[in-house]
Order: structure tokens, then C-alpha cells, then sequence
């Protein structure tokens, strides 16, 4: 139905559209991911100003018309983000935890959890830059899994429940494995299961350090879930 409709949103990414304007990728809690068009926003005296930058938390008056492409009518900045802006490793940071979201989540249906957990993610990087660690990222897209009801099976074999001799991880039975299931697995070390398991538990502020090879592993199990599973595949995370 045509018409104005309030929402509140997170830019995930801002494309250049003809002369002035912008195509802005959008998560709601309501609406889930969402297109919008930016009229003249890149003009010098646009009413948005820098409203409508990827990691802005907004406020949006959107025009609902016959296009699944909404235009974008006014603008509140709820949080910019200003010091995470300043810092070349959380705007890395932050450009993944979008990309993850806007692939895991590419629907127009609501998931309000995932909406508070970005916006979780994005004041986390602003308020502390140097928590843009790879555990980080990889905590993220943990949480993102739950979210998409991907969760790992973290305490038990996967295949056959038994919760001794957990040596492996699949992505195809959705956890980590025994060693007599751990055919099509990969070798998950005890560190490893041990972040992902502390990652699932604590919040993002929160999340564990681990060896670089526990986090290579961690991520692993990560990609193999989501690309079994979702078929979706995620940029490698940041190193550090």
C-alpha cells in the first residue's frame, strides 16, 4: 500500500545512483532488509547531510510506493558512530558485520534480534575501536547463527549425542563431533570448542581470546555451518 512509513534503521551500505543521489541497503527490526532511494543526498546542500552513511543508526520517513525500492524522505540520526569512524580496524570490522548481515539476512522478513545485534556490535566498536579483534567477528557471526536458527551443537556429538571424545566438527550434522563420527569433520582442538562455546555464552563486550589456531578452526566451523546449511559464504575475517 502507498504511503509515508516511519521506521528505524541501520545503513548497511550506500551505492552511488546518478548524479545526486544514493541506493541505500537498510536493516529495520520490523522489515528486516530493506532498499530505499536517497534523492539528492549527494548534493552539497542535501537535507540528509551525512545522515545516510553506511553505519549510521537512523530514523527514517520512507515513501512506500508501487516499487519494492522505497525513497527515503527524511532523516533523525539515533547514532553515528563518530569514533569508530576515526579507526581504520573497526571500520573494517563494521563493514563485515554488515556484509554478514545483509547475506545471512537478505529477506524482507523481521528479526528484530539481529537488528539489536548489530546495533550491539556497531556502539561496541564506537565506544572501544581496539575491540575490533578477529574474536570479535567471529563472536558476531556466532550470535548471527543462533539468529538464523543455525546455532552449533556445542555439547554434544552431533551424529550420536555422546558428550565424550569430542575431537571434530561438522558443518554438515551442525556441530562438533566424537571420534567415531568424525568422518566428513575436521580436527576441532579442545581451545577451539572452548571459544566457541565462551563466544556463544558471554556477551559481545565480553568475547574470549584465543590462539590463532583455535580462531582458524573457530571460523572454520563457522563457514561450514553457514555454507552447508544457509549456502552462504562470508568474507574471511580480519586478522588480529
Amino acid at each position: 500500500m502507498a504511503g509515508s512509513v516511519k521506521a528505524e534503521a541501520i545503513v548497511l551500505r550506500s551505492i552511488r545512483y546518478s548524479e545526486a543521489d544514493r541506493i541505500l541497503h537498510l536493516y529495520t527490526p520490523d522489515r528486516g532488509r530493506v532498499s530505499a532511494i536517497a534523492k539528492g543526498v549527494r548534493r552539497t546542500r542535501s537535507r540528509f547531510g551525512g545522515r545516510l552513511e553506511p553505519f549510521f543508526r537512523v530514523r527514517l520517513v520512507l515513501h512506500e510506493g508501487r516499487s519494492d525500492l522505497l525513497t527515503v524522505t527524511g532523516a533523525e540520526t539515533v547514532d553515528g558512530h563518530p569514533r569508530l569512524r576515526q579507526d581504520a580496524g573497526a571500520i573494517d570490522a563494521a563493514a563485515r558485520a554488515c556484509d554478514a548481515v545483509a547475506r545471512v539476512f537478505e529477506d524482507a522478513e523481521p528479526h528484530p534480534a539481529v537488528f539489536h545485534l548489530l546495533a550491539n556490535e556497531l556502539a561496541l566498536l564506537d565506544r572501544d575501536p581496539a575491540a575490533a579483534t578477529r574474536a570479535n567477528q567471529l563472536a558476531f557471526r556466532l550470535k548471527l547463527l543462533v539468529a538464523a536458527g543455525l546455532a552449533p551443537q556445542l555439547a554434544a556429538c552431533a551424529t550420536c549425542g555422546d558428550r565424550e571424545h569430542l575431537v571434530g566438527f561438522s558443518g554438515a550434522a551442525g556441530g562438533v563431533v566424537c571420534g567415531a563420527c568424525e568422518a566428513g569433520g575436521f580436527a576441532l582442538d579442545e581451545e577451539a570448542h572452548v571459544f566457541l562455546a565462551g563466544a556463544l555464552a558471554r556477551p559481545l563486550a565480553e568475547t574470549p581470546g584465543g590462539s590463532p589456531r583455535a580462531l582458524r578452526q573457530a571460523e572454520r566451523a563457522i563457514a561450514e555451518t553457514l555454507e552447508h546449511h544457509a549456502h552462504v559464504r562470508l568474507r574471511a575475517a580480519a586478522p588480529g
